[in-house]
This record gives structure tokens, sequence and C-alpha cells, in this order.
């Protein structure tokens, strides 16, 4: 960051909403990586003649998401066509919303460190364009060719005010919007599927000036790295050129990933390019105040005060709450869990979440919902340790046996005999032989320095193969050493 400027960023966010058929017609929404136009019909593909019907799962939806960042709902919102030419726009025309959009005035705030609120100006409903395709497999065309499944697809563009002041801020809001999507059930955000895409606004400024500088557009980011990466070239670029008296146009600039860097596309087009005007096979939307009601009334406890109630009720750090929280299926499979093993095991159930169970998805390319091992069988591994039956390392080996074979914590370690042992005969004999082998730490443990037992202590845990109580190890050694 150059101290001598300031980034100002908005961002706009296109989501696919999680409806079975698309906005204005029957055809499946989710047609992605299925066989080319195969889910089209004469609506979606801008026949003569044909007249769109709107989709109300879409709405209800819609205004869920509305809801959940606190937006205003006007009474009654409009659609408009916003008029271009581009091979992928079948109509010759987008049917979108303009100057009376469904919902305004919201807010999202970054959870942070640190917090901030960040305006939402607006969200609307549009439908979504085709795909052009350039290349087939490895092979690059000469030609291009058109994939209608998209066109006609529900989205909500949700727009910020210019608030976030920095790439990592921009970073951290995305994360949460899309946590947010997610909880309320409005969208999957699969961004490798096309179902949540992002522009980026962004101006320069000095610090503490209140006028906006001239704002770039930057499209083509597919994932939140390359927003990020693609605002600190850009800020980057515009400091530069201002330091040498370069002028900023306003313009749609590319980001190239790989070589790391912005290019021109076009010059900006203002709202009066595009020719609006009020969809004419339409009638006003209107939000009926019981069906809003009702919609309010369904949503789900939010990621922020979810977090909250796992700091106040389960005694968790604000990070671990943060990261079992960041997602809705994570924190559900989180409670389950504890539902197994109780809320004395909030601690030891988190750190083996996020521990040993994230370890095994990632590393195996998986999320939440793929695991091996269900929720309320973990929780049962985890009364085991709680209750002294099984010592972390010993529920190490179960749990890797409960994810390769699927049986339960208690069938392994009955079949296995991986239990704790506390006869303390047995524990006597590997104590009085760890005694025996470790001279000197005794020494040292009988000169007052406590810390000599660990080496003791290892040594009847390496003998007893994990299985020994530690607690009761300890208790043994130091009863021989007075």
């Amino acid at each position: 960051m150059d101290p001598k400027f300031e980034m100002v960023i908005g961002l706009e966010v296109h989501c696919q909403l999680k409806t079975r058929t698309k906005l204005f017609c029957a055809c499946p929404a989710d047609g992605f990586g299925g066989r080319a136009n195969a889910s089209i019909c004469p609506v979606c593909t801008g026949q003569p003649g044909t007249l769109p019907v709107l989709n109300r799962r879409a709405v209800e939806l819609a205004f869920r998401a509305a809801l959940a960042f606190g937006c205003r709902l006007r009474e009654a919102s409009v659609f408009a066509r916003k008029n271009y030419f581009y091979p992928d726009l079948p109509k010759g025309y987008q049917i979108s919303q303009y100057e009376e959009p469904f919902s305004e005035a919201g807010v999202l705030e970054i959870m942070g460190p640190p917090a901030k609120r960040v305006g939402i100006h607006r969200i609307h409903m549009e439908e979504d364009a085709g795909k052009l395709l350039h290349e087939l497999g490895s092979e690059r065309l000469e030609y291009s060719l058109v994939d209608f499944n998209r066109a006609g697809v529900p989205l909500i563009e949700i727009v910020s005010e210019p608030d976030l002041r920095g790439s990592e801020e921009a970073y951290q809001y995305l994360t949460n919007l899309k946590s947010i999507l997610q909880y309320v059930g409005v969208s999957n955000c699969d961004m490798e599927k096309g179902e949540m895409r992002c522009d980026a606004n962004i101006s320069v400024r000095l610090p503490g000036a209140s006028a906006l500088g001239t704002k770039v557009e930057i499209k083509n980011l597919n994932s939140f790295r390359s927003v990020k990466d693609a605002l600190e070239y850009e800020f980057h670029r515009q400091c530069e050129a201002l330091k040498t008296g370069e002028r900023i146009y306003q313009e749609t600039r590319l980001w190239d990933a790989e070589r790391g860097v912005t290019e021109t596309m076009r010059s900006k087009e203002e709202a009066h390019d595009y020719r609006y005007f009020s969809e004419p096979d339409l009638v006003p939307l209107l939000a009926e105040p019981s069906w809003v009601a009702r919609i309010r009334s369904e949503l789900p406890e939010l990621p922020a005060a979810r977090k909250a109630r796992f700091v106040s009720a389960y005694k968790l750090p604000e990070y671990d709450a943060g990261v079992l929280t960041s997602q809705k299926a994570l924190a559900d499979y989180y409670e389950d869990c504890l539902a197994a093993c109780g809320a004395s095991g909030a601690k030891t159930a988190a750190n083996w979440v996020m521990t040993e169970l994230m370890g095994k998805l990632n590393a195996e390319g998986k999320d939440i919902l793929q695991s091996a091992i269900a929720a309320r069988s973990l929780g049962e591994l985890m009364s085991l340790i709680e209750k002294g039956t099984l010592t972390s390392r010993l529920a190490k080996d179960v749990f890797a046996q409960m994810w390769e074979t699927g049986r339960s914590a208690g069938q392994i370690v009955e079949s296995t005999g991986l239990a704790v042992v506390s006869d303390l005969k047995q524990l006597g004999e590997w104590v009085s032989a760890a005694m025996s082998e470790n001279p000197r730490a005794v020494a040292d443990l009988q000169g007052g320095k406590e810390r000599a037992i660990g080496a003791i202590v290892g040594s009847v845990m390496k003998k007893s193969r994990g299985k020994a109580d530690p607690a009761a190890v300890q208790k043994l050694i130091l009863e021989k050493i007075r």
C-alpha cells in the first residue's frame, strides 16, 4: 500500500439463486457441466412472441437475502430492460432492475478483526446471460460457440457502497457475504460453477479527501484471491500514474491472473448507454407485508450471532468460534457432535473438528458434508476422551480406523483393546521399569526439577503403547519419588 494515496473500493457481486428453474421459464436452472444448450426453451432463448413468467421462489430467495442484510424492501419494484448486443444475450436485452430495485440500504458487518460496517447500496434481481466458448478441451477455436444453458438463470446483484479501503477488507467482505448467503439458503455460491461472480470498482485519492477519484471496473475475477490480487495491482498502477501526472480514465479492465496484470477491455458504459426502460411484459413486483413477515420469521441464526453464542455458551475462544461458524454446514456438524458428547467437551470437540477432521477432509479435497465420520460418531469419540477411556494418542488411532471402516468408536475400542490402562499393578510395573531406565530424570525430579517427570512419563507411554493413564502414571511416579 502506498501511504500517499487511499484505495476506495466498491464491489458488485452476482449470485445465482438456489432455484430448480430459471427466472422467467420452467427450464432447469442447473445446467452447469451438462450438454450444451440442453436446458433451453423459446422463452430463455428470446424467440418472438414469448412472454416471461416470474419465478415466485426466486423472489422469495431474493427477499430472504435482502432481509439478511437488513435492506429496506420497496413496497413495489419494477423490472427493466437493459439493452445491449452480445452473442450470448439472445433477446438483445437483459431483464434486470434499474431505477426501482426491490431492496436498498442494507449493511454487512465484516467480522474482522477489526470489525467494520459496509453499506449495501442495493440488491436487485436479474437474469443471467449465456456463455461464449472459445475452446473445446485443449483445442483453441478460430470461432466462438454459444451455450444458452445459463441464459435466464436467476441472479441477484449485490452492490456495496464504496466503503472498503483495502484489498484485505474486500477479501473479508466477500468471505462474510458468501457465508451469510449460504446460511440463509439463498445460494450455494460455488464460484467454479459461476454461481458467484464479482466485479470490483476501484479509485484512488489522497488520504482525507472527500471526493472520489476516477472509477475503474475490474472484471474476470473468478476467486476471492483474484479480487485481492487484482485490486493490489490496480492500486499500484493508478498510484504510479498519478505520480507522473498521467490521467486515469473511467474504463473496464480485465484481470489476467497468469500475468498478474489488468488490461483495458473497453471504456466504461454509463447507464444511458443501456437505454433502460420498464419491462412491458411484467407487472410491478409487490412486497406483500404478510409474505415478507413470513420470510423474515424463517431466517436462521446468522454467522455473527452464532459466533457470539459459541463464545458465550460453549466458552470457545473467538478464533475457534469464527472458524466453526464460517460455514453453516460446519457449525451444524459441530453442534451435532456436541449433542452426542455434551457441552463439557466443547473445546475438545472444537480442536478435533478444526484439526483432525478438517485436516483429513482438506487432504482428500472434500467438504464437511462428505465426511466419512458422522457428527454424532465423532461426538462418541469425544465422550471417550472426556471420560478418560482414551488418551489423545489412542483417540487418533481410533479416529483413523473410524474414517477407514465406518465403525463406531465404541466398537473399535472393544474389538482392539485400545482403551486406557488404569490397572495399578500394571502401571506400577511400567513406572518402576521407566524409572530404572531414566536415573538422571529421577535425580532431577528428586532435586526439585518438576519438568523432569516428563521423561519418565514418556518412557511409560512408550512401554504401554500409549495406553497408560497419564494422570495415574504421574501420581505413581511422585509416590515412588517420595
